[in-house]
C-alpha cells in the first residue's frame, strides 16, 4: 500500500501480513511511518493505493461501526470525555453490567486509585482527562479496551511520560489486555520487541527489515543498531 497526507507519499510499497493471535512490533526512527501504519488499520484515513484487509475483507467495504467492533486502540495520548470515570470505561461496552466495569478496572490496575477519588467511579474527570495523571488516564483507557474485548489491539506502548509506579501498572495491564489477541504494537521496550512474533522496521516510509529478534540480530542494519543503543543506555551490552 501507499499513503500520502497531501502530494508527498509518506508510506510507499508497504506490505505485510499479521497472523491471528500473534504480535507484530513496529520499530524504527521517529517520523518513519509507524503511527501512520497503525492509524490506517483503524481506518483513520484511506490508503492512496493498495488496500488494508481484515480477515480477507478490504476495510473500505466494512461499515465503520462493524470494523470498530473488532478493534481496540491504546495510544500514548489518551483522551477521556468530560464525564464520570464509570461512563468513560463503559463506553467500551455500553450494555456492560456494573460488575463487568469493575472487573475491567481491576484487570487494568485502576480500580484502587478510582476508589480513592472523592466520588469513586462517579467522579467526573476534566475535559480530555485533565484532572488525572497520564498514567491514570492510560489505565482507564486500557480498562475500556478490556471491557470491549475486541480481537485486534493496536497499541502504542510508550510509557516515557509516566512515573515508575504507573509504568509498572501499565505494563501489567497491557500484558493482560493483549493475551489471546491479534496485536500491532508500536514498540519501545526491548522485552516487548523480543516477544513479538514478527518485527517490522519502518524507516523513511518503507519497511526496511522484517523478521524475529533473533533473525534481525544476525544482520547489520537499523534494528541491530536500535537494540545496541537501548542496551547500552540500560548499562549492559550485547554478548
Amino acid at each position: 500500500m501507499t499513503f500520502s497526507y497531501g502530494e508527498e507519499d509518506v508510506l510507499r510499497d508497504v506490505s505485510f501480513r499479521i497472523k491471528p493471535d500473534t504480535m507484530t512490533a513496529l520499530v524504527g526512527p521517529s517520523g518513519g511511518g509507524k503511527t501512520t501504519i497503525a492509524s490506517l488499520l483503524a481506518r483513520f484515513w484511506d490508503v492512496k493505493s493498495g488496500c488494508v484487509k481484515v480477515r480477507g475483507r478490504d476495510i473500505r467495504e466494512i461499515p465503520l461501526s462493524e470494523l470498530m467492533d473488532h478493534v481496540s486502540m491504546v495510544f500514548q495520548r489518551v483522551y477521556l470525555f468530560r464525564d464520570t470515570i464509570y461512563n468513560n470505561i463503559s463506553m467500551g461496552k455500553p450494555d456492560a453490567t456494573r460488575e463487568e466495569v469493575y472487573e475491567a478496572a481491576k484487570k487494568a490496575r485502576c480500580y484502587d486509585f478510582i476508589m480513592e477519588l472523592p466520588d469513586g467511579f462517579e467522579t467526573v474527570v476534566g475535559e480530555g482527562g485533565a484532572t488525572l495523571s497520564g498514567g491514570e488516564k492510560q489505565r482507564i483507557s486500557i480498562a475500556r479496551c478490556m471491557l470491549k474485548d475486541a480481537d485486534i489491539v493496536i497499541l502504542d506502548e510508550a510509557t516515557a511520560s509516566v512515573d515508575a509506579d504507573n509504568e509498572s501498572y501499565i505494563q501489567e495491564a497491557i500484558t493482560r489486555l493483549v493475551r489471546g489477541k491479534t496485536v500491532l504494537v508500536i514498540a519501545h521496550r526491548l522485552n516487548t520487541i523480543r516477544a513479538a512474533d514478527q518485527i517490522l522496521v519502518v524507516s523513511g516510509g518503507r519497511i526496511t527489515q522484517r523478521g524475529t529478534h533473533e533473525e534481525l540480530m544476525i544482520e547489520d542494519g537499523i534494528y541491530k543498531d536500535f537494540v545496541r543503543i537501548r542496551q547500552e543506555s540500560a548499562g549492559w551490552s550485547i554478548t
